[in-house]
């Protein structure tokens, strides 16, 4: 046995991170250990994620990374650690180990889809696919061509995933039913799309509406060239923003010939002000939200601010299960972290968001950034200005494809057919441009 105070790695790159965790700072050392890369030598890698693992008080990881350190040749020691890295939100950590454990295994299928599920942690649906396919002669249906399938969608692969959708049996056990029917309505909504859609790697609005059924109202048109493709950044919304979403979720519904009986209000303050705007927009009356409430649309600026509001999550959970004539519009939606649920409409995609009426950065005439307070008015004397707001798109830096109105309403009109036979569950791909993400 080796002694654990003398031992220590022995690369510059992970005695960086053996310098965080001497100072405490074991994010820091998360952080290093991910900028490393995958070629460092597992059992040093297995040392600094024990520190920071018995400094988080994660007993199984602490067991699986003192066994790799020790024995990092075996394919069952392999496979612990990754599994354990997978469980405690390191999949990144988890990828080496498993692709080694796979090699030394012979092809394990248990290891295989571990693997496989490491890589759809971080995003990375390409490489998923490349490694189902390699063992496609030796894997199952049920759970190995269903993931190949729901991988190749994720990676803009459609040609592959109905291929080998079409060699797909019907399961044999009840549980996986679901899968089946969701697979079904992904590629039913992917038919729908590519009428009118190019669903390229650059099609954000496609690709969101395929593998979420979320019709995207917006594009943001910054970074399209740097691989944004309408997505925001961090972003300090304007009324004519959010009127902009509000008109673009009106076209929605006339595309789907949806008549609501109201606007259904949420008990946060953003949510209120958008509903009550949404309210005039839509010319429907507002009332307070109810559960179970048909012919209905539900507007929430943010569902995480929804979430983190008294009483939110049972909201949530209540949004999740719709019932027929129910839309959940939500203006502005994380694509890095997405909320519980997902919507019917999403006005906007964005990494960080400030709403019109929050507290606001804003740069002073001799450069020094400040802070104006948050907007303290009545709800509808906001709500007003937000539908009298101008909501002509920002020209922005000329990179993107543009994002007008009879775009917009063609695609609305396309997927009418298929729109609200969504999957409410958390869809955290926006599309199949892969995003990273620190533990």
């Amino acid at each position: 046995m080796f002694s654990r105070r003398s031992r220590r790695p022995k690369s510059p790159e992970l005695l960086e991170a053996w310098g965080c965790l001497d100072s405490g700072d074991v994010p820091g050392a998360l952080r290093q250990l991910r900028a490393a890369g995958e070629t460092q030598p597992l059992s040093e890698v297995a040392l600094v994620v024990r520190r920071a693992a018995a400094a988080a008080g994660f007993d199984d990881l602490t067991q699986a990374a003192t066994a790799l350190a020790a024995d990092p040749e075996r394919a069952k020691v392999l496979y612990d650690f990754g599994y354990a890295c997978i469980e405690r939100g390191v999949s990144y950590l988890a990828v080496p180990a498993l692709r080694e454990a796979l090699r030394r295994s012979d092809g394990s299928l248990l290891a295989l889809r571990e693997l496989v599920s490491a890589y759809e942690d971080e995003g990375r649906h390409r490489e998923a696919v490349t490694e189902l396919a390699r063992h496609e002669g030796s894997f199952k249906d049920w759970p190995d061509r269903y993931l190949l399938v729901f991988n190749a969608v994720l990676a803009g692969d459609l040609e592959l995933a109905r291929r080998q959708h079409a060699l797909l049996s019907d399961p044999e056990d009840a549980q996986w039913q679901p899968a089946r029917d969701r697979q079904n309505r992904v590629l039913e909504r992917a038919a729908d799309a590519e009428r009118v859609s190019s669903l390229d790697l650059t099609d954000l609005r496609g690709w969101q509406y395929v593998i979420a059924g979320t019709v995207l109202g917006t594009l943001s048109p910054y970074g399209f060239g740097a691989g944004m493709h309408g997505r925001y950044a961090w972003l300090q919304d304007t009324p004519g923003g959010c009127l902009r979403g509000l008109l673009r979720l009106r076209a929605l519904l006339e595309a789907a010939e949806l008549r609501p009986g109201s606007v259904s209000l949420l008990p946060d303050r953003d949510s209120r002000i958008l509903g009550l705007a949404a309210a005039e927009v839509l010319d429907l009356p507002a009332e307070p939200f109810v559960p179970g409430r048909t012919d209905t649309v539900v507007v929430a600026y943010d569902l995480d601010g929804l979430a983190a509001h008294d009483g939110g999550p049972e909201i949530v959970g209540q949004l999740f299960e719709r019932v027929p004539g129910q839309v959940l519009h939500a203006h502005a939606c994380c694509w890095t972290d997405p909320p519980a649920i997902t919507a019917d409409s999403v006005g906007l995609l964005h990494q960080s968001v400030v709403p019109p009426w929050g507290e606001r950065l804003r740069q002073g005439a001799d450069g020094s950034i400040g802070r104006d307070p948050a907007d303290d008015r009545p709800e509808a004397e906001i709500a007003a200005e937000v539908t009298a707001a101008d909501p002509a798109a920002d020209p922005g830096d000329g990179e993107g494809p543009g994002d007008d109105d009879t775009r917009f309403a063609a695609f609305a009109g396309a997927v009418q057919g298929t729109w609200l036979r969504g999957d409410r569950a958390r869809v955290r791909s926006a599309g199949p441009v892969p995003s990273s993400r620190f533990a």
